[in-house]
């Protein structure tokens, strides 16, 4: 699952590069998603895989805590997830201004903003946990250095911590999912007002791969870091865990792939007719 997931980001991060067609805001938010998606999938499956292999099971303090960071890089992806929402309604809304409203400063500004907001909530989260006196357990309930288990360990009352990164996580979480709706509210009405339905249909086919890269992502990250009956149970977390780092970023290659035909015609003319 892993090599299926870096192979195919890697190959439609080089589709995006090698194709002038695909060189559009859209396509080009997807190559930060892609590159987003393989970073975190590095940075906790080849350490598990390390593990089944050796049945050494440790992991240096810093490791730990930079595995930890990385991991939590995932709200970068909330912000992209509502930028790629953003673009596909101004593409919509405003078909003829749309190469005006989305330039190329203003995607690089998009692009920054949601890198920039990404890492933000990770470095206020490591600095609440390395605050943290750590002197009993050493035996983290995972298979990576997650933050719920990590507080686990501490060796005073973490509720106001907890409390803490659990409202920094709903924050971005909710709010850059809520903006999501808003943007297909006014895409749905837009699409309405199309006279033909097969006008619609092709209109609308344009945001599937969105749509259902959106709802596999916030289905489990909302689980994860939101929901009260994750925080209560890990051994459920741990499974959701294993969708969200490793399933989810192996489907959405083949999802915005396989469901685009732009996609399609431009991997079919880079690896198989060269």
């Amino acid at each position: 699952m892993y090599l299926l997931s870096i192979t195919g980001n890697i190959a439609i991060i080089i589709t995006l590069r090698m194709d002038r067609c695909l060189h559009t805001p859209m396509y080009l938010f997807l190559g930060n998603l892609t590159f987003l998606d393989m970073g975190y999938t590095s940075t906790t499956v080849p350490k598990l895989l390390s593990i089944l292999l050796t049945e050494v099971k440790t992991i240096p303090l810093a490791g730990c805590l930079l595995q930890s960071y990385v991991f939590f890089l995932y709200t970068a992806e909330c912000f992209l997830l509502a930028v790629m929402a953003y673009d596909r309604y101004v593409a919509i809304c405003y078909p003829l201004r749309y190469f005006t409203i989305m330039n190329k400063g203003v995607c690089m500004l998009l692009i920054i903003s949601s890198w920039i907001g990404g890492c933000q909530e990770p470095l206020v989260a490591a600095f609440l946990v390395i605050s943290l006196p750590f002197c009993g357990s050493n035996v983290v309930n995972h298979f990576f250095c997650d933050i719920p288990p990590l507080l686990k360990l501490a060796c005073v009352d973490t509720y106001r911590t907890q409390k803490a990164i659990f409202m920094l996580s709903a924050l971005v979480i909710l709010s850059t999912f809520l903006s999501t709706p808003v943007s297909y509210m006014y895409i749905v009405i837009t699409i309405l007002r199309i006279p033909s339905a097969e006008g619609q249909h092709k209109t609308f086919s344009t945001c599937t791969s969105h749509l259902t890269v959106v709802s596999l992502y916030y289905g489990t990250v909302i689980f994860m870091y939101v929901s009260p009956t994750a925080r209560s149970s890990f051994n459920m977390n741990r499974i959701v865990a294993v969708v969200h780092s490793v399933i989810n970023p192996t489907l959405n290659p083949m999802i915005y792939s396989l469901r685009n035909q732009d996609m399609k015609r431009a991997l079919w003319k880079i690896f198989f007719k060269r």
